[in-house]
């Protein structure tokens, strides 16, 4: 088989429009937040702390400290009457408790600033931040 250039050009286009219609690797992989723990338990915290976003983007949290359980919760009043800390329009959300290795997603359609933490590591310090 003689290959021409026609032939060259339409494989090259075909593969091309292959790779256009692929979607976005934003669109597809969340980014990733750990919760980490020292393993004698004396600190806690999320990594990183703050996260920048955008619109439409997932986020998923996984829980790397094997000593303890951990929540990803929003501030507002619909969840244990806490403040309205996320943007007015967005809906909340309450991981429940997650033990070592387990995940949760969330997806951030609002734009604005998100303020959420643990709620059994609150007080020792344990929120984070995402902005949209």
């Amino acid at each position: 088989m003689i290959l021409t250039r026609r032939r060259i050009l339409e494989a090259g286009g075909g593969i091309l429009a292959a790779f256009l219609a692929r979607p976005a690797a934003a669109a597809v992989d969340p980014l990733e937040i750990a919760m980490q723990g020292k393993p004698d338990g004396s600190h806690v915290w999320f990594d990183p702390i703050g996260l920048h976003v955008k619109p439409g983007q997932t986020v998923r949290w996984t829980n790397r400290d094997r000593g303890n359980s951990h929540t990803v919760t929003s501030y507002h009043p619909e969840i244990f009457a806490r403040p309205l800390r996320i943007p007015a329009k967005a809906k909340p959300w309450n991981s429940d408790y997650l033990l070592p290795d387990e995940t949760f997603s969330f997806r951030f359609d609002e734009e604005g600033v998100y303020d959420y933490y643990c709620v059994p590591h609150e007080h020792a310090g344990m929120v984070g931040r995402i902005v949209v």
